[in-house]
């Protein structure tokens, strides 16, 4: 650990010594032994279960145009720093603390006021002591923080039926979604073909996951704009430029903070809660039911005009 990531996690008196009295010292905030409870880790060991983190994080500020006069507006609010911690933490299910160490400081430094932010996190369950992660961010170096709910393209989610991918009307059907404004995901069900049983709940999640892949890869064989995706970046891409896309869903479900409430052996409540996930505004049910979901939904039949 450098001497000068030390000194950030230092009392001032310790920084003033060190630095000597410099011209225009950075005003600094903190947040201290912040302990929050959250599942993360790359190990099997690690998923089903939480685990303790704690978080040290200080923040180099521009100083105040003209006397702070007790306005908060004034000043970064330690609410901007608790805040992209659970902002982080309920974004994704990550596997590494750097990962996350580097999406909190992103989020910090996309505050005006913050200039650099030192990040520290540790976990205190994994063995006797506490095993953790120090990184140091300059504005600049940030990259562009995930898109806020305000901000996100609120797609149509279509489920189609077995019945529907096969039909000769999939074309038309795929050709008025591409004219829609609004961007389309679709997702799919089982293949026609049986689910290998594996007797164990977690070997068995997996399967059914990767069965509902092989029926997306299926349905991206009948028309070349039907592009399978599994991750939420290459999600946000596709709605953001207009492509239709096929849902994969292993790596979201498997990674989402509240994965475990997927129902992933039933192919339309999953549907519904990846609905949720991407805050769409209406799931069409092609060929088959509608879900039971919150959201607006409708039933095509086969060859109906949505």
């Amino acid at each position: 650990m450098s001497s000068e990531t030390r000194l950030a996690f230092e009392h001032p008196e310790a920084r003033s010594e060190a630095h000597g009295q410099p011209a225009a010292p950075p005003d600094r905030i903190s947040l201290r032994d912040h302990v929050v409870e959250a599942e993360i880790g790359a190990f099997q060991q690690e998923r089903g279960t939480t685990q303790r983190l704690r978080f040290n994080i200080v923040v180099e500020v521009a100083a105040p145009e003209g006397p702070v006069a007790d306005d908060v507006d004034k000043i970064l609010s330690y609410d901007t720093i608790t805040e992209s911690i659970a902002f982080e933490l309920a974004a994704e299910r990550l596997n590494l603390l750097e990962t996350l160490a580097e999406r909190v400081a992103d989020r910090i430094l996309a505050a005006p006021q913050a200039q650099r932010t030192f990040v520290r996190i540790e976990k205190l369950d994994r063995g006797p002591g506490a095993l953790g992660v120090e990184i140091v961010r300059t504005r600049g170096q940030s990259a562009p923080v995930a898109m806020s709910g305000a901000e996100m393209p609120h797609p149509v989610v279509v489920h189609l039926s077995n019945a529907a991918i096969a039909a000769p009307e999939l074309i038309g059907l795929l050709d008025t979604l591409e004219a829609w404004k609004a961007p389309a995901i679709l997702t799919v069900g089982y293949a026609d073909q049986p689910v290998p049983v594996a007797n164990r709940d977690l070997p068995q999640r997996r399967i059914d996951l990767l069965s509902l892949e092989i029926n997306a890869w299926l349905l991206a064989a009948r028309d070349r704009r039907c592009v399978v995706v599994g991750t939420r970046t290459e999600l946000d891409w596709a709605m953001k430029h207009g492509q239709i896309c096929v849902w994969a869903p292993s790596k979201i479900v498997l990674d989402a903070v509240d994965g475990h409430d997927a129902d992933v052996t039933d192919p339309l409540a999953l549907t519904a809660w990846f609905a949720h996930q991407m805050q769409a505004q209406e799931i069409l049910s092609v060929g088959g039911a509608l879900p039971e979901t919150d959201i607006p939904a409708r039933a095509l039949g086969i060859g109906e005009a949505p």
